[in-house]
């Protein structure tokens, strides 16, 4: 069991708040900014979210962004691609973030302030997801890399808008705006960024008013699905993410 006060500090890319209700907020930020993603928040947010889930005084849980975007940056510092131990940390941190936002068995509302050009499973692994106009999605890094989009993307994309759609909007990397995505049922509502959060604190409320039990067992049953889909895709999907990350570095080295 955790507690709000010994762990609500303890994450730098994670800025944690709780209202009286039982609503947290967690919005992820690089020095106050938008977060720039790295190995060390790879690391960082597996254990964020276990100490999430572990917290029963949780009710609600929002995720969002800092700035001008949900997450759009990456850096390579803190990643080890390239070596057999390496990718086997990268590996399993992978499979065990998927899992432990799962594990939250409280609903949950992504506000997406910006675009999300990297890891939207985030949010496709929640339950309501309210987006600004100027909400895009893509899944771009992993191309930009060379390596297989297998942290989970691979998996949900296809079950959220359909396989044909799913597959395209991988292999092309395919940009979506919002309006799109709320068509083709990603995105719940359009808010404008100044009504965004105000929005999202709204809807949580209303579900924090529902007895305790009730909203915690409403998400265990609405996630059962995802659960299975992660539990049997998730780890070979980053086992062959690990093999292309091989293949670029045989390469890398040959030409170098």
């Amino acid at each position: 069991m955790s507690r709000f006060d010994t762990y609500k500090n303890n994450f730098p890319n994670a800025r944690l708040t709780r209202s009286p209700s039982g609503v947290l907020e967690i919005a992820f930020h690089t020095d106050g900014g938008k977060l720039v993603f790295n190995g060390h928040t790879h690391e960082q947010f597996v254990d964020l979210f276990h100490q999430v889930g572990s917290d029963a005084d949780n009710r609600v849980v929002i995720l969002t962004g800092s700035g001008d975007a949900f997450m759009d940056a990456i850096n390579p510092d803190g990643f080890d691609f390239f070596s057999p131990r390496g990718y086997d940390k990268i590996l399993r941190e992978g499979k065990k973030v998927l899992m432990n936002i799962l594990d939250i068995e409280v609903p949950m509302i992504t506000a997406l302030n910006g675009p999300v050009l990297l890891h939207s499973e985030y949010a496709l692994l929640t339950d309501i997801i309210l987006a600004t106009p100027e909400t895009v999605f893509q899944d771009k890094p992993h191309f930009d890399f060379g390596i297989v989009p297998g942290d989970g993307v691979n998996l949900l994309w296809p079950e959220v808008i359909g396989s044909v759609r799913g597959r395209y909007f991988i292999l092309t990397r395919q940009i979506l705006d919002a309006q799109t995505a709320k068509e083709w049922g990603v995105v719940n509502e359009i808010v404008t960024a100044d009504k965004l959060l105000a929005r999202a604190r709204e809807i949580a409320e209303g579900i924090a008013a529902l007895p305790p039990l009730t909203s915690r067992y409403t998400r265990i049953a609405l996630t059962q699905k995802l659960r299975r889909i992660i539990d049997e895709g998730a780890g070979y999907g980053l086992a062959l993410e690990g093999i292309s990350a091989a293949e670029v570095a045989h390469s890398m080295a040959a030409n170098g």
